[in-house]
């Protein structure tokens, strides 16, 4: 009998488990008007406040049909009982991560960036992790593992790195390979910290008879890149206590100027396509979940119109990965639908969202529940990837160091943008991946460069030999001269002479350890080296030219043109470059649309998508149009129910927002077939809107209602 309740209990979890598809994080408890409705909810934090337990919390979600995870800082938090003493009695201040000049780095009063020390992880598995698990939550969220490349001058960072190197604290600031070796170090705390914290955390569930699952909620390892900041990112892929990520992308990541064609400017959806594109791929060939992250506003205080058009351009760039459709519609929902925001960039008023952008985005949103999984892929030239590594966060600094400088991480966006902005959805392949047969799949030519990062491991290059001999094809870009290239590492240790890494995997394909700039054949495939450090791709303008010439040879045939397309389920997605490199003109659709970017559900026989901006479409001719079906709404609809006679539903969404809901109903009604109640069975007022195209048409059979929205649920029936 034991085992029969042990299996069903199994199963059941296992069953809540499969419909873990959106989630949301916040450190608030349940209030009407950020019940957003997806399936789970990240609870923010474990302390207790005056008002409220850290269980009550949990409860209020609970109470209102929500699975309820845990979210909290592994690098910063509300851990002042540690650094103050009241937990073992002694101050903790000098673990926080400190800057040349002796600065703590904070992230708010007596919150510093932490340097996780052995002692800070026993504090944190005791205070933070085992009352979450006691309070019955099964999965554990620690978000943003952030160590920054102008801290490690701290006490105890010192001390770390004489336990882990052997040898005395070296400045960073003072040569290249110290400041490698510096960065080095903080990579490994956090992969250390991490391993700790979920091990303990899966080991002590297991002692209560649960399966705690645990995920890393970070920024793409272009992001931490660019921004100067280290973290373990794809190394967690492989390790056996990490389940998963979220790819935290947003507005504020992605609006992060590059350079191209000589340009330094924000490209918000070229950079969120590379950023997910970055964090799917950490995770294709181990299996692990991967949530896609997107938010309506960003940290930085800007505009409801400028949050608005780069909160589209971001969920058109997560769209684009059909083998991802896990979620997190939104961090924070308190400060989108409470805080006080810029009504116009020239405006110093301030006022809550817009009802037509609230609206806008639980239409959006709302999609994410049913969004499923597809064999297509984004239209244009596939089996391109630019080669990265965690070492990119190695050779970060604030400042050049022996004169090496990557501005605005040029070396990695000058193999990626020259065929982006072409049209070519370019892929990212993790070095740390290589070893996974999975990882090869698909892939024609991989785009590499050591100007930026180093390989970590001598078996990363027989793998990629391997790849080559049997028809891969490299384009390997650099002039290997940078003062990273003798730093104290495997290629020049043990036996090993090598000046540049590159020269051990020429070495392996037989091709001159210092091969000139051309084309070599191995086994059945092909490297051409180019010697150009990637940045001078983009710092200059049509710096890209031979690159380009290069690739497209490689390739055969380059599809190039200035748009994305792809079908996914009844959704397209759709967007159309700007900066005239191949076309300035827009791409024209045709068929019958509703368009999911409109507030008002608008429906389109024909659309003209101007460059430089998005589209998110339901394509009503993949519908069955013999049933009625809500086609797109801004809420979620619960108990939905088809008869001969006539069809019901139930919408909950937040407070103080105003729904839209785009009907397919394949018999004609009138207002006076429609009714809208609350949850006790009173009417609520409603308006109903009919397509003006002849009955017999597929859109002639649309309807529009719309109302008030209310958490507790407006039915809506409809008479035949």
């Amino acid at each position: 009998m034991r085992n029969f309740i042990s299996t069903f209990i199994l199963l059941f979890a296992l069953t809540a488990q499969a419909q873990e598809k959106t989630t949301f994080q916040t450190a608030g408890p349940w209030k009407p008007v950020t019940d957003i409705r997806s399936d789970l909810v990240m609870v923010y934090g474990a302390n207790d406040s005056r008002r409220m337990t850290f269980r009550e919390r949990v409860d209020s979600w609970r109470k209102h049909g929500y699975t309820t995870h845990f979210m909290t800082g592994i690098a910063w938090g509300e851990y002042q009982d540690y650094f103050t003493g009241k937990w073992d009695g002694k101050w903790h201040l000098d673990e926080g991560q400190k800057t040349s000049r002796g600065d703590t780095i904070w992230h708010g009063r007596l919150i510093p960036y932490i340097v996780p020390t052995k002692n800070y992880l026993s504090y944190f598995k005791e205070r933070h992790i085992k009352p979450v698990i006691d309070a019955g939550i099964d999965a554990i969220f620690l978000e943003e593992p952030e160590f920054w490349a102008r801290a490690g001058y701290s006490e105890a960072f010192k001390r770390e790195w004489q336990e882990y190197y052997g040898f005395s604290w070296r400045p960073q600031h003072e040569s290249a390979e110290n400041t490698y070796l510096s960065n080095k170090l903080k990579y490994h705390l956090y992969y250390r910290a991490l391993d700790e914290a979920f091990t303990y955390a899966k080991l002590y569930g297991q002692e209560k008879g649960m399966n705690i699952r645990c995920y890393v909620p970070t920024h793409s390892l272009l992001n931490y890149s660019q921004w100067q900041i280290v973290s373990p990112e794809a190394s967690l892929a492989s390790l056996e206590s990490c389940d998963g990520y979220i790819a935290q992308v947003w507005t504020g990541t992605s609006r992060e100027p590059n350079y191209f064609n000589g340009k330094a400017k924000e490209r918000v959806f070229e950079t969120a396509f590379l950023e997910y594109g970055c964090m799917e791929s950490m995770t294709r060939p181990t299996g692990r979940k991967m949530f896609f992250l997107t938010d309506p506003i960003e940290d930085r205080a800007k505009d409801w119109e400028d949050y608005k058009r780069n909160y589209q351009a971001t969920f058109t760039a997560q769209l684009l990965y059909p083998q991802i459709a896990d979620y997190e519609v939104m961090p924070w929902p308190d400060r989108i639908y409470e805080g006080l925001y810029k009504v116009s960039a020239d405006s110093d008023e301030k006022a809550h969202i817009p009802r037509f952008y609230s609206t806008q985005m639980q239409v959006m949103i709302n999609t994410l529940n049913s969004m499923a999984l597809s064999e297509n892929r984004v239209s244009g030239s596939q089996g391109i990837s630019v080669l990265m590594a965690n070492s990119l966060m190695f050779q970060r600094s604030p400042r050049p160091v022996e004169g090496y400088d990557d501005p605005q991480l040029s070396n990695f966006y000058g193999e990626a943008l020259p065929l982006l902005k072409r049209g070519v959805p370019v892929s990212i392949t993790h070095l740390e991946n290589v070893g996974y047969a999975d990882t090869w799949k698909g892939l024609r030519i991989l785009l590499m460069s050591y100007s930026n990062m180093k390989p970590l491991s001598p078996e990363a290059h027989t793998h990629l030999a391997e790849w080559v001999r049997k028809g891969g094809i490299i384009v390997y870009s650099g002039r290997d001269d940078d003062p990273y290239q003798s730093v104290l590492e495997w290629w020049n240790q043990n036996g090993m002479n090598y000046k540049a890494p590159s020269q051990h995997l020429f070495s392996l394909m037989g091709i001159p350890e210092k091969a000139e700039e051309g084309e070599y054949k191995y086994g059945k495939g092909k490297v051409y080296v180019l010697r150009h450090d990637p940045k001078e791709y983009v710092l200059s303008e049509g710096g890209d030219k031979q690159f380009v010439e290069v690739v497209t040879k490689a390739y055969g045939k380059l599809e190039m043109k200035n748009s994305f397309y792809l079908e996914r389920g009844p959704y397209t997605l759709a967007a159309v470059l700007d900066e005239d490199v191949v076309s300035n003109q827009p791409l024209v659709l045709k068929g019958d649309y509703i368009d999911l970017f409109s507030p008002e559900l608008t429906y389109h026989s024909e659309l003209s998508i101007l460059p430089g901006t998005q589209a998110f479409l339901y394509d009503l001719r993949k519908i069955d149009k013999k049933r009625p079906q809500v086609i797109a709404a801004a809420s979620r609809q619960y108990d939905e129910k088809a008869t001969e006679d006539g069809y019901s539903f139930t919408c909950k969404s937040p407070l103080y927002t105003t729904n839209i809901i785009c009907l397919y109903l394949p018999k004609t009604i009138t207002s006076a077939g429609i009714q809208c109640t609350d949850a006790v069975g009173n009417p609520v007022n409603h308006r109903l809107r009919t397509s003006e195209a002849p009955a017999n048409t597929l859109a002639g059979r649309l309807f529009w209602l719309s109302f008030e929205n209310s958490p507790e649920g407006v039915k809506v029936s409809i008479e035949n």
